[in-house]
């Protein structure tokens, strides 16, 4: 598979790919063109290598010189998307992480299917309070944040996954049987957590798979990604969240998807690693 930030420099090449090819229709070179637009020769060619993304007043006025701006609108569109591919955490969470919790609830709400694969936590939509406040106050601190909000931001996660009770969502999740033996936060709190994965996968809404470690495997652990209908993938990697449209990409993520969840146990075969887990504790 792509590497999902690979994908978002593709998003980036492409518009660069557009534009030079505009130039080169227009029979103008680097350097006609820069000064028509009134800047240095090196911007131009930076843009042309995607080595700098324009922003939509470069674009209008790069098609503006050319005498091609009724162009101009679909490569700003274009363009814009490609950036918000690759969403770096600092930026998202620089209002806090109770705000990025908030800024969630809409976009599930419009999402009838949702995917999820985990190899490292519980999923958002299941966390209990106290694993969520573990699993948040870890990302603050790793993140330096100025201020740690991380209580306030669990309890907003919770609020949000009333979603799961809700009618007109579906939602199939699956995880690594290893993330029940993660010790996020204290022995309670993860008690707890195991203890509400029991009765939230019973829920009718809800798919809950878990892949043995001992399974054969037609797929590798792979990164954690959210999967909503069929329109948008999200990745999550260490230094940002990578925003996935491309219809080909999507369709691998999905192939991986349904791969691993035949890998997957269910029902009481499920429950029977949770209370492992749970029985592991102590």
């Amino acid at each position: 598979m792509t590497l999902p930030s690979s994908s978002a420099q593709s998003a980036r090449e492409v518009v660069a790919r557009r534009l030079r090819d505009l130039r080169k229709r227009a029979g103008f070179t680097v350097v006609e063109l820069a000064s028509g637009c009134g800047w240095h020769h090196a911007k131009t060619s930076r843009i042309e290598n995607a080595r700098t993304a324009p922003t939509a007043t470069d674009i209008r006025l790069w098609c503006r010189t050319l005498g091609v701006e009724d162009e101009a609108e679909d490569l700003v569109a274009q363009s814009l998307n490609a950036e918000s591919m690759y969403s770096e955490w600092r930026h998202r969470t620089r209002s806090g992480l109770k705000q990025l919790q908030d800024s969630a609830v809409s976009f599930f709400r419009q999402t009838e299917l949702l995917r999820v694969y985990s190899s490292s936590l519980v999923p958002g939509l299941l966390q209990t309070e106290g694993y969520a406040a573990a699993v948040l106050g870890m990302s603050a601190r790793f993140r330096d944040l100025p201020v740690d909000d991380s209580a306030a931001a669990a309890r907003a996660r919770v609020e949000r996954s009333q979603i799961i009770h809700e009618r007109g969502h579906r939602f199939v999740l699956l995880i690594e049987e290893a993330v029940l033996h993660y010790r996020i936060g204290d022995a309670d709190a993860m008690a707890g957590q195991l203890g509400h994965l029991l009765t939230a996968g019973a829920l009718p809404a809800v798919s809950l798979g878990i892949i043995p470690t001992g399974a054969e495997r037609g797929q590798w652990p792979r990164e954690t990604f959210h999967m909503y209908d069929d329109s948008l993938v999200s990745v999550e990697l260490v230094p940002a969240q990578v925003r996935i449209t491309q219809p080909s990409e999507i369709g691998l993520y999905l192939r991986a998807f349904e791969q691993m969840r035949q890998t997957a146990v269910y029902g009481a075969d499920a429950r029977a690693l949770i209370v492992k887990a749970i029985e592991a504790l102590s």
